[in-house]
């Protein structure tokens, strides 16, 4: 099988060219394809059997000759935009006359051009298209999945561990955009899945490459255009052989840049240049090659900020923002940190060859009310840790406890020092305080120790949370 018979189709929907000149047909869809990479074409020279084709495919676009046997080109543009609202119409004629132009404009043509102007004129109006026609569909898909609040592809998001409503909004805006080309941008917190999203986009297109992934971190301006173009023979010395670039590899598939907030600013305007024109120039080669995958891209800064501070471009963070998707910190999804603990706890046991361990029945309360700087990552790390150091029985909360920072202080005295005098919370007071002082000082306390949660508070004072409510509401009347 050849090569081209093996490149992946672009754009997702059919265009179909419709003109009366076999050469023309023949010429302006291979200069599509090595201009523009677009192969997904169908050709047609009769203008009677465009409505038939239109029926039995799934043309999205359509470029259109005017002067044609049979049916006039204007007439079939007046019944593709009745019978077929949603496809495109650019019509591509000899006639050089703006009377006609304007007439087809109002007939429902999204674009007019002459046969004599220039290829690449026309080739960017077809890509503006395909642009538009991804963004309409994207938006159509938007509303549907937003009306029925059900997802279509759930399969594709079982390896996030999740019941956030929040997430769920997210997967329903992945499945809208499915079908987009345009670049998503991905932002959050350094841990909380950013590349399981990305891996997400990549399934819901549908795309038959794979994905390629790349952290741009520290990639100075000119390691990161020879990882991305890739390069030629004499390229630079040393380049003995030729090297494919990431884009090339990814092509069919996604491309995914991760950290891209500590781009330079040089590289940037690479990166812009590729999504802007859609090419590239591998290193060493005065031949530009088509970008043929999604581009994703993810960071855990700032970038509006970062683009105040001229550290970012602006043109390429407006380009970035048309699909954004920022991943809630794990502390503004609690709901999911008992899944999230059952899940490693699992993965951990089967890594360390354990049986599955039993925790306290306290500590998804401890660990809720734990800000989680490090998110899913940090507590990953803490259940592996903790599971690592399980023998048997129930699992010790001390590892729990030590990386959250309340780790009991140790009643052990150090060598050579004399044991201290046990300490009270009475010492240096005058006189003692009453029993309903003292319950009002020790419910105070574990609340703020609890950051106001009744049932971590009531557990550390040894009563039930209804107890305590009753406590908390007396000593408010009282106040």
């Amino acid at each position: 099988m050849t090569d081209a018979l093996q490149a992946p189709l672009f754009p997702s929907f059919q265009i179909l060219l419709v003109d009366d000149e076999p050469a023309w047909l023949r010429g302006f869809s291979l200069a599509l394809e090595r201009s523009a990479g677009i192969n997904n074409v169908l050709v047609c020279q009769d203008s009677n059997r465009v409505m038939a084709i239109l029926d039995k495919s799934s043309v999205g676009l359509v470029l259109l000759d005017l002067t044609m046997p049979d049916i006039d080109g204007e007439v079939l543009l007046g019944e593709i935009s009745e019978k077929y609202p949603d496809i495109m119409v650019i019509v591509v004629s000899g006639m050089n006359q703006l009377e006609t132009a304007v007439r087809c404009i109002r007939r429902g043509a999204y674009d007019y051009f002459v046969k004599t102007d220039a290829l690449e004129h026309i080739t960017k109006g077809v890509l503006n298209a395909i642009k538009s026609y991804d963004l309409e569909s994207m938006h159509s898909a938007m509303r549907n999945r937003l009306l029925s609040g059900e997802l279509t592809t759930p399969e594709i998001f079982s390896d996030t561990v999740t019941i956030s409503p929040a997430m769920k909004q997210i997967f329903q805006y992945i499945e809208s955009i499915a079908q987009s080309s345009l670049p998503v941008l991905i932002t959050g917190e350094s841990g909380v899945g950013k590349e399981l999203i990305a891996n997400a986009v990549h399934e819901a297109s549908g795309r038959t490459g794979e994905m390629v992934g790349v952290n741009v971190a520290g990639l100075d301006d000119n390691t990161f255009a020879d990882t991305l173009f890739g390069h030629t023979v004499g390229a630079f010395t040393g380049a003995t052989r030729p090297r494919k670039g990431m884009v090339e590899r990814s092509n069919g598939g996604s491309l995914f840049l991760d950290e891209i907030g500590d781009l330079s600013l040089q590289s940037q305007v690479k990166l812009l240049r590729l999504l802007q024109e859609g090419e590239y120039y591998p290193l060493g080669s005065d031949r530009p090659r088509c970008l043929q995958a999604r581009i994703i891209v993810a960071t855990h800064q700032d970038l509006r900020q970062k683009e105040r501070q001229g550290e970012f471009r602006r043109d390429l963070y407006y380009r970035l923002q048309i699909h954004h998707m920022h991943i809630p910190p794990l502390r503004e999804r609690k709901e999911d940190i008992p899944l999230l603990l059952n899940h490693f706890l699992g993965e951990a046991a089967r890594e360390f060859d354990k049986k599955l361990p039993q925790y306290p029945k306290e500590l998804p309360e401890y660990l809720t009310n734990y800000a989680f700087p490090g998110n899913i990552r940090e507590l990953k790390a803490m259940v592996y840790d903790a599971v690592s150091v399980h023998k048997s029985h129930t699992m010790s909360m001390g590892s729990f406890l030590k990386a959250m920072h309340l780790e009991p202080p140790s009643d052990q005295t150090a060598p050579g020092q004399l044991p201290h005098k046990e300490w009270t919370p009475f010492d240096g007071m005058p006189s003692l305080p009453t029993i309903t002082q003292c319950i009002e000082l020790l419910v105070g306390e574990a609340m703020k120790k609890a950051n106001g949660n009744q049932t971590l508070a009531a557990r550390m004072l040894g009563i039930s949370q209804p107890a305590l409510s009753k406590r908390l509401k007396h000593i408010q009347t009282k106040n």
